[in-house]
């Protein structure tokens, strides 16, 4: 009730205020306006109960309708902000992407050399393609790190098939079903892997932690001192269950006192992968020059058609990804205008709310004029008896009305 009382003296002064400077209320004037009307609240009378309503209602509209573009500028901005990270993201997406085609090429580049490497030492060659394949379940707990890939033994796939993110080895497969395979991430427990520490060339084993980290283990005593920080980690081939000259990642030293820890930080990111590459291995005698020849020139048809396919998939992952980004941005568009049609609406509807608000002052001022006119006029009415008043309905009459009868010479 107080704030009501409070709302109704702040609209009667905000509304003399106005006025011009001889209309103006003084200071004891509004202490009496605002005592009668505190005696008028106590009586609870009718007209002063509809009297604050209307004026509660109003201030509350009013501050409403007010508050309405700033909500709808406000909005709008988180919205275009949203579709920036979107398109920041995409942008990302397609870096990496290009990124991938170029590791690509690089690693089959690799691999030539190492085939001929093998043909110098060897009677038989290893070619390897690399399949692309999606990460469609996540097995990530304390003791279980492992991946499921959407390829199969429908697609060659094989328990022990080598599992890379880019040029990056991330695991290998150890079950395998038509469609689907479980793949055994570096960073399981059950993880062993032989590798070669540069520059030093120390040989070890690195075992997975159940974290998003390798620790290195079963070194020969003496040697752990040459290991230094930021050494790389890659395959050592031994065992034959992993290539040579995989990288894994880099060492972190960590100095417990007492002893020191050597933990790998792996290159890949293994709680962020999407896609990874299956490596298929073939293995191929070695037969005189002109049957080498037919089995080169169909090696090299292989690895076109699977670097196609490898571009068929970028391709309609950019594909979907822009269709995704085009529908989103359509959805905006929309929106946008369905937003600006909004704020019209409300444009509108405010200034409607504004001209009923400026009729109810004038209202006020002339039902202020009238019952000042009742208990004054006849002090401000020229007549034979008073010769200073003014005429009816003139300016210095209602002058002289809304100063209680005072007569400014």
């Amino acid at each position: 009730m107080a704030s009501s009382r409070d709302d109704f003296i702040i609209a009667i002064r905000s509304a003399f205020l106005k006025k011009s400077t001889q209309q103006k209320f003084s200071l004891l004037t509004l202490v009496f306006v605002s005592i009668f009307t505190i005696i008028l609240s106590s009586f609870d009378f009718k007209f002063i109960r509809y009297l604050k309503a209307g004026i509660s209602e109003a201030v509350y509209r009013s501050s409403f309708i007010v508050s309405i573009p700033e909500n709808f500028l406000k909005n709008t901005f988180f919205e275009i902000k949203e579709y920036s990270s979107f398109f920041q993201n995409y942008k990302s997406n397609k870096e990496e992407l290009n990124e991938l085609k170029s590791k690509s090429i690089s690693d089959q580049i690799t691999q030539y050399e190492n085939k001929e490497l093998k043909e110098l030492i060897n009677n038989y060659t290893l070619s390897s393609d690399k399949l692309l394949a999606k990460i469609i379940v996540d097995h990530d707990s304390p003791y279980l790190k492992s991946i499921i890939i959407n390829k199969g033994s429908k697609d060659n796939i094989k328990i022990g098939t080598n599992i890379y993110d880019r040029s990056y080895l991330v695991g290998r497969v150890v079950e395998v079903n038509y469609k689907t395979s479980r793949v055994l991430l570096l960073s399981d427990l059950n993880s062993n892997v032989p590798v070669t520490i540069a520059p030093q060339n120390i040989q070890a084993i690195i075992t997975g932690t159940g974290k998003n980290y390798g620790e290195i283990k079963y070194i020969k005593e003496g040697i752990s001192n040459l290991i230094l920080e930021d050494s790389i980690v890659y395959t050592s081939g031994t065992g034959a269950i992993f290539k040579s000259g995989i990288p894994i990642g880099r060492i972190d030293v960590v100095d417990t006192g007492n002893s020191k820890k050597f933990k790998v930080d792996f290159y890949s990111d293994f709680g962020q992968l999407k896609y990874v590459f299956a490596e298929l291995v073939t293995k191929t005698e070695v037969k005189n020059e002109d049957q080498q020849a037919e089995i080169d020139d169909t090696q090299k048809i292989n690895t076109i058609d699977t670097k196609l396919q490898i571009l068929e998939d970028e391709k309609k992952i950019i594909e979907q990804t822009n269709l995704k980004l085009k529908e989103e941005n359509e959805s905006l568009k929309i929106t946008i205008n369905n937003l600006n049609k909004q704020n019209v609406d409300f444009r509108n509807e405010l200034y409607d709310q504004k001209q009923i608000i400026a009729q109810y002052n004038i209202d006020l001022d002339e039902i202020e004029f009238l019952r000042l006119n009742l208990k004054f006029g006849h002090q401000c009415r020229k007549s034979f008896l008073n010769n200073d008043g003014f005429e009816v309905g003139t300016l210095e009459y209602k002058s002289c009305v809304m100063n209680k009868g005072q007569i400014n010479d």
